[in-house]
């Protein structure tokens, strides 16, 4: 009982701290919420309208059809009508356009004596993201048109295409029908804030304690170290799991993302994630020296693993093995895996208990390395 009410005590001292910094609530509380709205309407991996220019050089009926098809996809955008090349050029060096196609001399003329007439697509390739769906789509578009031509050709010479047979794929997208980046992002964007909020703010912890004097304080008094690691850790969990709340809130009530799986799977993985990063946030502040190290550390930490360790923006099977390896050392690894699976997939414990395992030893090991840290430098 005494060393629970010593953790107490030494968490009531931390609320008390908190709760007299606006600063800290406001940075814990609502930058979160902040950083989730910013963060979900900048990123997108959703491509369509591409900037579209056009260079028809044929100028007959079966050059604006082929154009109309273009001009009528929610892929393309199509922005002017150009009379030359340069025209193209200055249009795509200001990026004004990201596409161009471009109809030769000939084109229907080619095509009614049943030849084999092409058209040319320029592509941006700055944007590579851009250009290789634009490739992607102008590739299907030309070859659906391609098999119009071929019908009607065929239909011409009194040839029955209908019992030719011919192979259609029918695709069905799971989880995601869709295709909406805000349900891919959104769950990754929980846990890279949620990383980043907690780890900076506990990265600081004791190495204000040590400014403002109370450090030696807590070092000669009866207070044991893990009392005092749990004492400190106590008020930032219940913060990060507040966070977790109303980022979760934002996500399905404004931006509509479905959470399909066990509510309580998803709060005991978020508890065990938050132990983890707090257990990183106190082991980078019982080394930092100086509160500019400390904070600096905790960025960098924080967000670079948390961005591209996690898999939030990258698939991490696309990444060197090496870097695969090293995504191991980072709890965002673990949790984003759980967050999509619970919010898309409905996923539960069942399922998901090896990361949420991972998680739990994550924690345990990581809060233990903290604790010694703390006394060799309180000794």
């Amino acid at each position: 009982m005494t060393g629970i009410r010593r953790i107490f005590a030494v968490a009531r001292k931390e609320f008390i701290h908190i709760s007299r910094d606006w600063r800290i609530l406001v940075s814990v509380l609502l930058l979160p919420v902040i950083q989730l709205l910013l963060f979900s309407y900048a990123i997108s991996f959703d491509v369509k309208n591409i900037p579209t220019v056009v260079l028809d050089q044929d100028r007959s009926a079966a050059s604006r059809e082929l154009l109309s098809h273009f001009a009528q996809s929610d892929f393309f955008d199509v922005v002017a009508h150009v009379g030359s090349d340069t025209e193209i050029d200055s249009y795509i060096a200001r990026s004004a356009a990201r596409m161009a196609i471009v109809v030769p001399p000939g084109y229907g003329r080619e095509l009614a004596a049943d030849g084999k007439p092409s058209i040319q697509i320029l592509v941006d390739g700055s944007e590579p993201n851009s250009a290789q769906l634009g490739q992607t789509y102008a590739t299907a578009l030309t070859q659906t048109l391609s098999q119009r031509i071929t019908v009607t050709w065929a239909q011409r010479r009194g040839l029955d295409t209908s019992a030719a047979g011919q192979l259609a794929p029918r695709i069905r997208t799971w989880y995601n029908p869709e295709r909406r980046s805000a349900d891919f992002l959104i769950p990754g964007l929980m846990v890279v804030i949620i990383m980043i909020v907690t780890i900076q703010q506990t990265a600081v912890s004791l190495v204000r304690e040590k400014d403002q004097g109370t450090f030696e304080q807590l070092a000669v008094s009866p207070i044991r170290r893990g009392e005092l690691m749990l004492g400190k850790v106590a008020p930032w969990v219940a913060l990060g799991l507040i966070d977790v709340v109303v980022i979760t809130l934002v996500g399905v009530l404004v931006f509509g993302v479905p959470l399909r799986g066990s509510v309580l799977a998803l709060g005991v993985a978020s508890f065990l994630f938050v132990l983890c990063c707090l257990s990183l946030g106190l082991i980078i502040s019982s080394r930092a020296p100086s509160l500019e190290t400390a904070n600096f550390l905790g960025l960098m930490i924080a967000f670079l693993p948390g961005f591209m360790l996690s898999g939030f923006a990258f698939p991490l099977n696309s990444i060197p093995v090496f870097l695969q390896g090293v995504s191991y050392l980072f709890p965002a690894r673990y949790m984003t895996v759980i967050a999509r699976a619970i919010f898309l997939k409905g996923a539960g414990l069942s399922v998901l208990w090896p990361d949420v395992l991972a998680l739990a030893l994550y924690a345990a090991v990581g809060l233990t390395l903290a604790s010694l840290l703390w006394a060799r430098r309180a000794d």
